[in-house]
């Protein structure tokens, strides 16, 4: 039996959304945040996919569930940049948004002293049987909402299929 929070060797997936890191100009370090949060929960995670901002990042994601992914956490491109373009990838490939988890991420920048946290316009929701939330792209961001993320992501998962409360 799993113990609870934890769940046994559910796939994820990580996507890095960053025109920089994506051509080579310097490596990223949120993916491997995230990819070490979701291990220590128990999901089977590969390293992080690094995709340029924009439809290259909407394609990892839709692969990603295509693939039977129960989790897809992207990191970067929920700012305010003309290329910052994940918000707008993510929104049509999901059934259900989850507006308290993207509010509660922004709150807890806010909590920690960053007031330009809620700038970020990263959406949560679900698409089909996967929870898929954007993260913003900062190593403090990502922090922040894993923060967030970690107490729940075993339950919801178990929600979004059904689970028994």
């Amino acid at each position: 039996m799993t113990e609870p929070g934890r769940v046994a060797g559910l796939p994820a997936r990580v996507v890095v959304a960053s025109n920089r890191a994506a051509a080579g100009v310097y490596e990223d370090t949120t993916g491997p945040l995230i990819v070490a949060a979701l291990a220590d929960l128990g999901f089977e995670v590969a390293e992080p996919l690094v995709r340029p901002d924009g439809e290259p990042v909407g394609e990892a994601i839709a692969a990603a569930i295509g693939a039977g992914a129960r989790v897809v956490l992207t990191t970067g491109g929920t700012g305010l940049t003309p290329t910052d373009r994940t918000p707008e990838v993510t929104g049509p490939l999901l059934d259900r948004e989850i507006p308290g988890l993207a509010e509660a991420i922004r709150a807890a920048g806010v909590a920690k002293g960053v007031p330009t946290a809620v700038l970020s316009r990263g959406l949560a929701g679900v698409a089909g049987d996967c929870l898929v939330v954007n993260l913003p792209g900062s190593r403090g961001g990502v922090k922040d909402a894993l923060n967030v993320l970690v107490p729940v992501l075993a339950h919801a998962v178990e929600q979004i299929t059904g689970s028994d409360h």
